[in-house]
């Protein structure tokens, strides 16, 4: 993981927050309407818990009619929190030691916004589809602004040759495509 990126920078600062004392189902019309799948449970402007889709499958499975709970009776009452300036790394591992999918971001008691195992992951990946166009930059020997060098007799020209990431096949004419390297071929694909 990139160890210059920090939780401020990957979280969520859209988040729903809402009381313990909500109806559950209210509660999840309002996840759905918004595209989310947790929420922040405040007391004021303390966070207490986290609602969850997995905390009300639960209660569907073991509690009350759901017509009737309320937040409180499904939410996740300890949630692991976070501070902005927290490096991403930190918070993996703090996510991994609590057996958590996500953190509330806090400054001090008031939540932030939340950051979650996807958070984490898409930076993951984005750092990683940086550094392999890096790599095959260097691979094919060209940079991102320019031509490809041209072949070398002395080589037997395959000096500005490398493997296609789709096909497999020997190229020169390879480019960066959605973090592979391809041949023209399979990015007309």
């Amino acid at each position: 993981m990139n160890r210059d990126v920090t939780v401020q920078d990957v979280m969520d600062r859209e988040y729903v927050g809402v009381s313990e004392s909500d109806g559950l189902v209210e509660t999840v019309e309002l996840l759905l309407r918004n595209d989310v799948d947790a929420a922040v449970v405040q007391r004021g402007s303390e966070h207490i818990g986290v609602l969850t889709h997995e905390d009300v499958l639960a209660l569907l499975v073991e509690g009350p009619d759901p017509a009737e709970a309320a937040v409180s009776d499904a939410m996740t009452e300890s949630v692991p929190s976070v501070s902005p300036g927290v490096d991403i790394a930190v918070a993996a591992d703090r996510m991994s030691t609590q057996e958590s999918g996500r953190l509330v971001v806090t400054n001090g008691t008031e939540p932030l916004g939340i950051v979650s195992e996807r958070d984490l992951l898409a930076t993951h990946t984005m750092d990683t589809a940086t550094e392999n166009t890096e790599e095959a930059q260097v691979l094919v020997g060209r940079e991102s602004d320019t031509e490809p060098e041209t072949a070398d007799d002395t080589n037997g020209g395959f000096q500005d040759q490398s493997i296609c990431e789709g096909c497999g096949t020997f190229a020169s004419d390879l480019t960066v495509f959605n973090g592979q390297l391809l041949c023209s071929d399979c990015r007309a694909i």
